[in-house]
C-alpha cells in the first residue's frame, strides 16, 4: 500500500492489465469494505472529456479488491449494455448496472434503465426501471437501491425523479419516497453514502445544500443543511463526517470536517489534498466512515 501525503492508495490499476489493453470504466465501493472495479477492453470505448464510454454492448471484468488492497477475484461479465452511468453490487455479489437517464415508451412504460447481472457474470436477472436522470446511486446492504435526480429528471414527468430523491427494492419496486417533507424542493443530487443501515443522499436546491439520513430498514429520515456547498464526496460515522469537493481536472481536492450536534453540522477543519491523479464525475463513495476517491485510475481512502 502505498502513500500520497497522509492518504492512503489502496489500489491502482496494474500496468499489465493497461498493456494487455484493460481499462476502467466504473467502480463501486463495497459494503463489507474495498472495492469493485469494472475493467472493459479499450475496443469497446471511446473517451470524452478524459472519461471512458462504452460504444456498444461489452463484456469485461469486475475485479474485488480487499479493504488492504488484494485483488480477491476477477469475475468475468458478459453482454453488457453500453452508456453505464453507475455500477453497484447486490448480496450475493451480484452486479447492478445503471444508465443515468430513461425515456417514456409506446404507452407510457418507462424503458429499464437498471440491469441485474449474476453473481457468475452470465445472465442477466431482471432489468427495470429507477427513474430519469441520476447524479447519485448507492446500494445498501440489504439490497436497496438509493438515487437522488437531477434538474432533467426532477422537472420532467417520472413520478419518482419528481420527489428528487427515492428508494428502490432489487426488483425495481419504489419502496421510499420523502412524500413532500423535504425542507426545500431539490434541484440535483450530488452524492450518496451509507453508513450500517443508513443511507445518506446529499442534494442542494434554491436554498442550499442538504444532506439527508435515511433508516433503510425502517424508511424513517431526517434532514440537515451541509456544511459545504457544491461536495462529490460524503463519508459519516456516528456525529462526524468527512466531505469533499473537487477541483475541477486537477489532482486535488477540498476535504472538510465535520461534527454533528444538535441537529447541525459544524466544520471542524478543512485541507487541501493532493491525489496520485485527476478527480472527475462521481469520485467519491462513502461507506461505514470511509470516503474512497478515484483519483485517475487509483483508489485512496480517507477516514472520517
Amino acid at each position: 500500500m502505498a502513500a500520497v501525503g497522509e492518504l492512503d492508495v489502496v489500489w491502482s490499476l496494474p500496468g499489465e492489465d493497461v498493456r494487455a489493453g484493460w481499462r476502467a470504466l466504473s467502480w463501486t465501493a463495497r459494503a463489507e469494505g474495498g472495492i469493485a472495479v469494472l475493467l472493459v477492453q479499450k475496443r469497446f470505448l471511446e473517451r470524452s472529456y478524459g472519461v471512458w464510454h462504452a460504444r456498444e454492448r461489452f463484456d469485461g471484468e469486475v475485479v474485488f479488491v480487499s479493504g488492504g488492497g488484494v485483488v480477491q477475484r476477477r469475475t468475468p461479465v458478459f453482454g453488457m449494455d453500453p452508456w453505464v452511468g453507475h455500477f453497484a453490487l447486490l448480496p450475493g455479489d451480484r452486479f447492478l448496472l445503471v444508465q443515468g437517464r430513461t425515456r417514456q415508451g409506446d404507452g407510457g412504460r418507462w424503458e429499464p434503465n437498471a440491469v441485474v447481472h449474476g453473481a457468475d457474470g452470465r445472465g442477466v436477472e431482471r432489468a427495470f426501471c429507477v427513474g430519469d436522470d441520476i447524479p447519485a446511486l448507492v446500494t445498501d446492504r440489504r439490497g436497496g437501491i438509493w438515487t437522488a435526480y437531477g434538474d432533467e429528471g426532477i422537472y420532467g414527468h417520472h413520478p419518482e425523479s419528481g420527489a428528487g430523491l427515492a428508494g428502490w427494492s432489487s426488483r425495481g419496486v419504489a419502496t421510499w419516497a420523502p412524500a413532500g417533507r423535504l425542507p426545500s424542493q431539490p434541484l440535483e443530487g450530488l452524492t450518496a453514502a451509507t453508513e450500517r443501515d443508513a443511507v445518506w443522499l446529499a442534494w442542494y436546491s434554491h436554498e442550499g445544500t442538504y444532506l439527508t439520513r435515511i433508516a433503510s430498514a425502517t424508511g424513517e429520515f431526517a434532514t440537515f443543511r451541509s456544511p459545504e456547498r457544491g461536495i462529490d464526496g460524503l463519508a459519516v460515522r456516528g456525529g462526524r463526517a468527512v466531505l469533499t469537493r473537487r477541483d475541477h481536472g486537477e489532482h486535488t481536492t477540498t476535504l472538510t470536517r465535520a461534527e454533528l450536534a444538535d441537529g447541525t453540522w459544524t466544520v471542524t477543519g478543512r485541507e487541501k489534498l493532493r491525489l496520485p491523479g485527476p478527480l472527475r464525475l462521481r469520485c467519491g463513495q462513502g461507506r461505514d466512515g470511509v470516503l474512497w476517491l478515484r483519483a485517475g485510475d487509483s483508489w485512496v481512502r480517507v477516514g472520517v
